[in-house]
């Protein structure tokens, strides 16, 4: 059964409060680009899983991540085999029931189909203005 954009952003945010480096890189293409808040890119699936192992273990473990929320809704390209999202969340620190406002981001996703499935090939991660 195919499976909807919505589903591939519900997995990363699972794969996230999983702490799973390998699930969360795992629905990025292999040539991603990944743009963090403060400007880094980091390019491809084998440099996100390892970033995020890291991440995941040290200075990230224990925030969660809710299913990020459409800003506007999906964008199909490319005879709908692209999808552009707009989208607002973030990542709560442990103990934290509310997104902090430091916290809260605007990312923006294009994502490409392979086969039944949506891989997140660009992401791009902007501190939301307060």
């Amino acid at each position: 059964m195919p499976v909807s954009v919505e589903d591939t952003l519900t997995r990363l945010a699972a794969a996230w409060n999983d702490g799973d480096a390998a699930a969360y890189a795992g629905l990025f293409t292999e040539d991603a680009t990944y743009v963090v808040f403060d400007g880094t890119v980091v390019r491809g699936r084998a440099a996100l899983e390892e970033g995020h192992r890291a991440l995941f273990a040290g200075p990230l473990k224990g925030f969660r991540m809710d299913p990020p929320t459409m800003a506007v809704p999906v964008r199909y390209l490319g005879g709908g085999d692209v999808a552009h999202v707009l989208a607002t969340g973030g990542t709560r620190p442990p103990g934290h029931a509310e997104l902090p406002a430091d916290r809260s981001s605007v990312v923006s996703f294009v994502l490409v189909r392979e086969d039944d499935d949506w891989r997140i090939a660009v992401f791009q991660n902007t501190r939301a203005q307060r």
